[in-house]
């Protein structure tokens, strides 16, 4: 981008993800989501899982947002009541807009441990009960770009001269950065736009060089400003993923895997859970051939 940033952001809440478990057995590491990040608008949870058959998170609905499904390592398999079904391998990374409903599985795909990252982008009241649709990148078609010490993954938006081709309805970035030691990063950052940090691995300066230096698995939440600056001061690589999204503005009401404006939303949705109707029909007669 040939654009500079006049205003960086700051640091100006971190706090370290603990693993907890979710679904069947998965170990999860959650930021967003969490009573000290309830929801950050438009994100309403970030987790980094980590799975072993048999556990998974099998049978399960979602509403009235999208999930973001990147892999880390090994793979997950996926399967929905619409017939969708495949599978995440390492570096892949699905974009899966919910809308009026899915019902689907995400189970281990391969022996031993399966990580990855999983984001829940919020949908604005217009687009909560669109048809749903898949979005689908393998790890080769993932836009790579490697300058001066700093390696890129654009998943969405655009880092370093090159964007991604993923439709993002709620305007979204998602960058993954590799920083070798010594080397440097100013990225831009809309100025309107909320956004924050996850460390994957390694160590670094966010915000200012004369900052602290915030280890993995620690969740960084940015302040004002038109970019962040980042500096890798350590003898190992860092590796961590930069998020940001329009704010929505809108009121939300939450019940687990269902994401509305008003309780009546919620309620309504529940109803039509319950009944397989407005969106869930197929729900029915559906079992996924990967439960356990």
């Amino acid at each position: 981008m040939s654009a500079t940033m006049s205003l960086p952001r700051q640091v100006v809440k971190k706090f370290l993800a603990k693993p907890q478990y979710e679904g069947e057995g998965a170990v999860v590491r959650r930021t967003i989501g969490r009573p000290e990040l309830k929801y950050f608008d438009p994100f309403l949870l970030l987790d980094e899982f980590s799975i072993s058959a048999p556990a998974g998170f099998p049978d399960h609905p979602h509403r009235g947002f999208e999930t973001v499904t990147y892999m880390l390592e090994g793979a997950v398999t996926h399967e929905d009541f619409q017939g969708h079904k495949g599978t995440i391998h390492e570096g892949d990374m699905q974009w899966m807009t919910a809308g009026k409903g899915i019902v689907h599985s995400e189970m281990p795909a391969a022996q031993g441990t399966q990580k990855g990252l999983q984001l829940w982008v919020n949908l604005s009241s217009k687009h909560k009960m669109m048809e749903p649709r898949y979005q689908e990148l393998q790890s080769k078609d993932i836009a790579e770009v490697a300058r001066d010490g700093v390696k890129v993954r654009v998943i969405a938006g655009e880092a370093l001269g090159t964007q991604s081709p993923i439709y993002t309805r709620t305007p979204t970035m998602y960058l993954d950065f590799t920083l070798n030691p010594g080397a440097n990063l100013q990225q831009l950052i809309p100025s309107t736009w909320n956004s924050f940090v996850y460390i994957i691995e390694g160590e670094g300066h966010f915000g200012s060089t004369m900052s602290s230096s915030i280890t993995a698995h620690h969740v960084l939440v940015l302040g004002p400003g038109d970019g962040v600056e980042v500096l890798n001061n350590s003898s190992e690589l860092l590796r961590f993923i930069l998020v940001g999204g329009e704010p929505l503005g809108e009121p939300v009401v939450q019940l687990g895997p269902f994401v509305m404006n008003t309780q009546e939303e919620i309620n309504m949705t529940l109803e039509d859970y319950r009944n397989c109707t407005n969106g869930f029909e197929k729900a029915k007669h559906w079992q996924s051939q990967i439960h356990d």
